[in-house]
């Protein structure tokens, strides 16, 4: 992406955000877009492709705090577009070689691009020739809860910005090679004298790059960038919850000349299980226990998330809803260790009685008659 593009790109559209949106807001609608967009939902589909680049173009810039504030800050500079003259001078002028490849990758800094343009501020050399670190790359994944709970390896299809694979990020057409500007001398910028101050701006020679393509590579028109797809594996970890942003260091857009790579974020859906849910790190299970079980007390037989059931003794008396924990026999942590089954008691209440069944109930209604469990409710009710 040209700095013209990073300047002149209403990325808050792109996202069908506003300007004033919150960065929840953002998250939001981005994720929607990606889903809706992203290739492997259509397959074949170039327009789709397309605008899924551009959707993550600007969620990159905008997900990230300062980048958005100096997006913000550039666009109100120049209008949203630049011309020289306020707009009456005569022809375009190239905004993105005015400004070098600052902006290029997406990740690039522009108070990187505006310190180079008010005097570098103390910095040795032109920006162009400094290491970028690669952007962070987020994309989603659903899981089904015992992935979640156990851990799984997944592949991921990534699209970024990268090298131009045919003259290798130089610009220049294969078999020629840029050359220095010989009126900065490499440097990219120039001083102006304005009588009680200079200002340093971009070399009008080579607008800012440093360097100076006579021939321009036909494939990235001399910008030095492409788009590139591919396919990594990542391990998402043991004990992730629905919702969770998982960061996976350096697995994210590729650095430029030479700097780190981005981080990718995971964006983790879990599906339900029909059987056991999550508290915190622990699972838990509810179970069905008949009225003489809770009365008498029982050993009852538990299933877990690995198959191998467990007994869980319940005492005599035992009052509906009440929680056991059963140590060690959950999901895998982080850390290595087993967290705790947390196991619930519901009293089941048969629908239909046979007729022996009735008669040892009616039995034992007449002989617990002096128990009122309502007892003193409505005095209670008054706030006596």
């Amino acid at each position: 992406m040209s700095t013209k593009d990073y300047l002149e790109k209403d990325y808050y559209k792109v996202l069908g955000v506003s300007k004033t949106a919150t960065q929840d807001e953002i998250k939001q609608s981005y994720r929607k877009l990606a889903r809706k967009y992203h290739p492997d939902a259509n397959k074949g589909d170039e327009s789709a492709e397309d605008r899924f680049k551009e959707i993550s173009e600007a969620y990159n810039v905008l997900s990230d705090t300062d980048r958005r504030k100096e997006y913000d800050d550039a666009r109100s500079m120049f209008g949203g577009s630049y011309r020289p003259g306020g707009g009456g001078g005569t022809g375009d002028f190239n905004v993105g070689d005015l400004f070098g490849q600052a902006g290029q990758a997406g990740g690039e800094r522009l108070s990187d691009l505006f310190g180079g343009l008010f005097g570098n501020r103390g910095r040795g050399g032109p920006t162009t020739t400094q290491a970028r670190r690669g952007a962070d790359v987020e994309t989603e994944t659903t899981l089904t809860f015992q992935e979640a709970a156990s851990g799984i390896t997944r592949s991921f299809r990534l699209t970024s910005e990268s090298a131009c694979a045919h003259c290798n990020g130089t610009g220049a057409k294969t078999g020629t090679t840029p050359r220095v500007c010989p009126n900065c001398e490499g440097t990219g910028h120039a001083s102006r004298n304005l009588g009680g101050f200079s200002l340093s701006e971009p070399c009008p020679e080579c607008k800012g790059r440093g360097l100076v393509v006579d021939d321009p590579c036909p494939f990235c028109s001399g910008s030095g960038r492409g788009q590139s797809t591919r396919t990594i594996q990542a391990r998402i970890p043991a004990g992730v919850s629905d919702g969770q942003r998982i960061r996976i260091k350096g697995k994210g857009a590729p650095g430029e000349r030479g700097g780190p790579a981005g981080d990718l974020y995971v964006v983790v859906h879990v599906q339900q299980h029909k059987l056991f849910g999550k508290s915190g790190e622990n699972l838990t299970v509810t179970i069905p226990v008949s009225f003489p079980e809770a009365a008498l007390g029982a050993d009852v037989r538990v299933p877990t998330l690995n198959g191998f059931p467990v007994t869980v003794k319940i005492p005599p008396g035992t009052p509906n809803g009440r929680t056991f924990r059963v140590r060690g026999k959950g999901a895998p942590r982080r850390d290595g260790t087993i967290s705790d089954l947390l196991v619930t008691v519901e009293v089941s209440v048969p629908k239909t009685l046979n007729p022996t069944a009735r008669e040892a109930l009616e039995k034992y209604q007449a002989a617990t008659s002096d128990q009122d469990p309502r007892s003193g409710l409505e005095a209670r009710a008054k706030g006596a």
